[in-house]
């Protein structure tokens, strides 16, 4: 995921570090792709170093400190991204029922290809710091935005961050609005057909200082515009509803990531739910 020239880098200054940088030359060469959604501190501690090494390594190969090789490595990810697809497309049948199946799922590649193209990777990054450090993350929307949004919940209680969808049938949107304060966090599924509620919603938290995250289809949707972070998915589909393939990638890269900024809360979690589900089929 990274450049040869930066990898060639660290690997040309190797030899003149000393043990500790070599453990966190280690670490980079070993995961890039982890680098921009790690802190400092976080890298230290998975290197087996100290955070003063980290910032050492990366002035060693010509870095101001860490927020400048991470941005690097950020952006060079951004861009490979941005010029080419992650998943071949599938080829058609002759046959027209198994035709249609392939149309789909070609049209759901699609989809997560243009996902990985429109979506910033600095955004993503964000967006998972604003959950993880958030009291409690709130989730919301209607029609097919609800069903997402219960599973944003759900898979972020699982590795450890405290999470609550917001169920329209019990009480209106704004009702509950009122249980939120400045420590906690909004994310918002928000996809054609736009729920007025659903704007109101963000508007009315907005407006209460909480900070909000949208997962929506497009730039000009109504919901950016009182969001302080914005992750576009794409999500056509050949009929009138919206494809969650690209969405579904989204929701899991979330959840993943907030598993990987505390891997032992996340791998306890993921272990007592394993065992309550254990004894509720034995029993």
């Amino acid at each position: 995921m990274i450049s040869n020239e930066l990898t060639q880098n660290i690997r040309d200054n190797y030899k003149i570090l000393s043990k500790n940088l070599q453990l966190v030359a280690d670490y980079f060469i070993e995961n890039f792709d982890k680098i921009p959604f790690l802190s400092v501190q976080e890298i230290a501690k998975k290197s087996g170093s100290s955070v003063a090494s980290v910032v050492r390594f990366t002035q060693k190969i010509g870095y101001s400190g860490f927020a400048e090789i991470r941005n690097a490595i950020t952006e060079n990810i951004q861009k490979q991204l941005k010029t080419r697809d992650k998943f071949p497309l599938i080829q058609e049948s002759d046959n027209d029922e198994v035709n249609i199946l392939t149309k789909v799922a070609n049209q759901d590649i699609k989809n997560i290809n243009d996902t990985f193209k429109v979506i910033e990777t600095k955004d993503f990054i964000k967006a998972v710091d604003q959950i993880f450090e958030a009291k409690q993350v709130y989730t919301a929307g209607l029609g097919i935005s609800f069903l997402l949004s219960r599973i944003l919940s759900y898979q972020l209680n699982q590795v450890g961050v405290k999470s609550h969808a917001m169920h329209h049938d019990t009480s209106p949107f704004l009702e509950q609005a009122l249980l939120l304060d400045k420590s906690d966090l909004l994310v918002v599924l928000s996809f054609p057909p736009y729920s007025k509620e659903t704007v109101e919603l963000v508007k009315t938290v907005k407006a209460k200082g909480v900070k909000v995250i949208t997962i929506t289809d497009k730039p000009a949707a109504p919901s950016t515009f009182h969001a302080d972070i914005s992750l576009l998915v794409k999500s056509e589909n050949m009929l009138f509803t919206n494809s969650f393939a690209a969405i579904s990638v989204l929701i899991n890269a979330i959840a993943t990531q907030c598993a990987f900024r505390d891997d032992d809360k996340a791998q306890k979690m993921i272990e007592a739910s394993n065992k309550i589900q254990k004894l509720l089929v034995e029993n």
